[in-house]
């Protein structure tokens, strides 16, 4: 099969499994470059591992920390037909990759918000690693089925309070143009927080730590964004900040619970990258193609791999972790210098369709989008037919 990228919208509904495998050695490369993370994790648990920042999370402690690594997922396999998705075919390179490196590498792929998904990787771990001394919980997922309640949750992507129009981009044909958000309802807001909020990400604690499957000073660590004023309305004021800051409400009592164990619980905050969430949030696609183009002129622009991997050398197990006023850890300090911030609103002001390729790396943010697939990725021959069934060796 010759595989093609086929864009609709924020989705890209083909997948190329060998691009993709060459996205997750490129990611694994960069890690080794940067040497060994000192007193990195050994066994890590990480919850959401086949795209984005929790793959990242999953090469950092494999490639930099020699860790034994538990992957959770929800991906589809690839057919003679039909191509598999990215995160199928990331997770199965990384398999490849960690195996051919005698580490220790074993996925379940399944609803991880289901109570069976998490008493398989509780069986898992008993029988395999015994415990683990690392959680990292990157789910982003549009719905989710309540265990207790059977409640199908679905969120959404709306400002709280009132209606707002906020400037955007129309991707498919390179187009600045407003869109106008109606403000969420208290059910909207709700929803999105339990999809989207720390509940599941406490569930997933207080049961490992009831099995007894944590170690001695175990952390954990969910990922959020904060970002500026310019994406705030519909980000950090809206239904997804909503969301957020229930990881920041949820992880005093996790921490509570870790440190009884000589253990600690972290929200971690990283700066905003291309992926498939934040593809769909109407200012991101031009807000991040400007501060591409700032970043890259200033020598700073980082993605997941680059932002992940810092956040386990400097602050994760560094000997001087860098956290805010609220005890999160950040990893965000080159997004939000004044000097990248100021640039990125002088030109969020003046943006517009006939300069959007001279005033923001727009081309950039396509690339970096199509790169999730498996596309644009640099040695790869998209002209040459490939096999879209690739098995994950390993799959519990």
């Amino acid at each position: 099969m010759i595989i093609k990228p086929r864009v609709r919208g924020f989705l890209c509904t083909t997948t190329h499994p060998v691009g993709c495998d060459a996205n997750v050695r490129q990611q694994i490369d960069y890690v080794r470059a940067q040497g060994p993370i000192e007193n990195g994790p050994k066994k890590v648990l990480v919850i959401g591992a086949s795209t984005g920042y929790g793959l990242a999370s999953r090469i950092s402690a494999a490639f930099g920390a020699g860790a034994a690594t538990l992957g959770i997922f929800f991906e589809k396999e690839g057919t003679e037909k039909k191509p598999g998705t990215a995160g199928w075919y990331n997770s199965a390179a990384f398999h490849k990759y960690a195996e051919a490196e005698g580490l220790y590498a074993k996925s379940i792929n399944g609803d991880a918000f289901s109570d069976e998904i998490k008493q398989k990787t509780i069986d898992t771990i008993k029988a395999d690693l015994g415990q683990v001394d690392l959680v990292v919980y990157s789910l982003a997922a549009p719905r989710r089925q309540h265990p207790v309640t059977g409640v199908v949750h679905s969120s959404t992507l709306k400002p709280i309070g009132s209606d707002t129009v906020q400037k955007g981009v129309n991707t498919d044909k390179g187009e600045i143009q407003d869109f106008h958000l109606e403000a969420a309802s208290q059910e909207e807001i709700d929803n999105t927080v339990a999809v989207m909020g720390g509940e599941d990400w406490q569930m997933w604690i207080d049961a490992l730590d009831e099995a007894g499957v944590l170690a001695e000073g175990a952390k954990t660590t969910a990922y959020t964004y904060i970002g500026e004023k310019i994406t705030w309305d519909i980000y950090w004021h809206g239904t997804i900040g909503a969301a957020k800051k229930d990881l920041d409400k949820r992880v005093v009592d996790i921490r509570e619970r870790l440190a009884k164990n000589g253990g600690d619980a972290r929200v971690s905050v990283l700066k905003a990258v291309v992926t498939q969430a934040s593809a769909a949030i109407p200012a991101m696609p031009i807000y991040l193609a400007i501060l591409f183009k700032v970043m890259k002129e200033q020598g700073v622009h980082e993605g997941c791999i680059e932002q992940v991997d810092g956040l386990f050398r400097d602050s994760l197990y560094g000997a001087t972790p860098r956290l805010d006023d609220e005890g999160r850890l950040r990893a965000d300090g080159k997004e939000l210098a004044p000097a990248v911030q100021e640039t990125v609103a002088e030109i969020w002001g003046r943006i517009s369709t006939e300069n959007l390729t001279s005033e923001s790396d727009f081309d950039g943010y396509r690339q970096e989008f199509l790169r999730l697939f498996g596309f644009e990725i640099d040695g790869v021959d998209y002209e040459a037919d490939v096999d879209p069934v690739v098995p994950i060796s390993n799959l519990v």
